[in-house]
């Protein structure tokens, strides 16, 4: 571990595999300046007091930021893109090849890189980290009333542009442990068919259920706009499995699964959506239900720290 005689910007690249092939997601980690959620900084997913509680003693023993928020700015921010260009055909300074495998680079940025003015008057859509942004909002708070201000103001961020790269935005499907049985749908044969045919631009999901022995696999329509777990929520699942009916998975064989064990009910297999789907519900002044989105891959832990005093 290496600790910078002076604050630095970096550039990050996520390249991982995808449809046979290798994608790449770049971006710019930064320290970006806290302020309320809303304006400038946009959450789309509903928070837990639970998770924020823990961060924060975590936060309070270490006084620093292990893990960056994943921001997304509609763009496009040209200079940063070229900025990355240009610095992604150099060596990086650190490699990581994780578990998933996704390969984590990450280049420092050269002395002079002013990030702030390439990425100044766009809104940040938290894509990742709502509860860190939440802990580092309270640390905040706490470090103010007693130091005033100091490097605690800003919170550890990957921004990356959605205007020039493509962002994975994998869906966290529904498994439902009590309420209304799903009914209707149209029949399909077998998992690899159900998710072949969920659709966000349609509202199209599928459910998983058990009827007499035997498992039945069907896809549902649904109206009004995208994203379909947002519908989903609306039209359904707020009224039949309310409450601690319902966990989440990104894993659709783990839904099924449930179901086929006898440990759910049903399970809802949702569709990928977009990132300017999720800032058009921001936008109307709404959030996602929780657990709404599995943005992957995610930014590695402890690659980049922040020390925040």
């Amino acid at each position: 571990m290496a600790l910078d005689d002076a604050p630095s910007y970096y550039a990050y690249e996520l390249r991982f595999p995808a449809d046979g092939g290798v994608e790449t997601v770049r971006g710019v980690l930064c320290a970006l300046e806290l302020e309320p959620l809303g304006g400038g900084i946009l959450p789309h997913e509903q928070t837990m007091e639970g998770p924020i509680d823990d961060r924060l003693r975590l936060l309070r023993a270490t006084r620093t930021q292990l893990s960056p928020i994943y921001g997304a700015v509609a763009g496009p921010s040209e200079p940063l893109a070229a900025a990355l260009d240009v610095v992604g055909r150099t060596s990086p300074l650190a490699t990581v090849h994780d578990e998933e495998g996704v390969d984590h680079r990450v280049w420092a940025m050269p002395a002079g890189t002013d990030a702030d003015a390439w990425l100044r008057g766009l809104p940040v859509l938290i894509a990742d980290g709502h509860h860190r942004y939440a802990t580092a909002l309270a640390y905040r708070d706490e470090r103010r009333r007693g130091d005033g201000p100091g490097p605690w103001d800003a919170v550890m961020a990957l921004i990356v542009d959605a205007a020039h790269e493509t962002i994975p935005v994998l869906p966290y499907h529904r498994v439902q442990l009590a309420g209304e049985q799903p009914g209707g749908g149209v029949h399909r044969d077998g998992l690899s068919a159900l998710l072949e045919g969920v659709d966000d631009t349609a509202l199209r999901y599928g459910t998983v259920t058990r009827a007499n022995g035997r498992i039945l696999y069907r896809l549902h329509d649904l109206h009004g706009d995208p994203p379909t777990v947002r519908a989903l929520h609306d039209q359904i699942l707020d009224r039949a499995a309310p409450g601690d009916d319902l966990r989440f998975t990104h894993d659709a064989n783990d839904a099924d699964r449930a179901v086929r064990d006898g440990n759910a009910m049903a399970a809802y297999l949702l569709p990928p959506t977009t990132p300017e789907r999720i800032r058009a519900v921001v936008e109307r002044g709404e959030r996602l239900p929780r657990k709404s989105t599995f943005f992957w891959p995610k930014p590695r832990t402890g690659i980049v720290m922040m020390p925040v005093g």
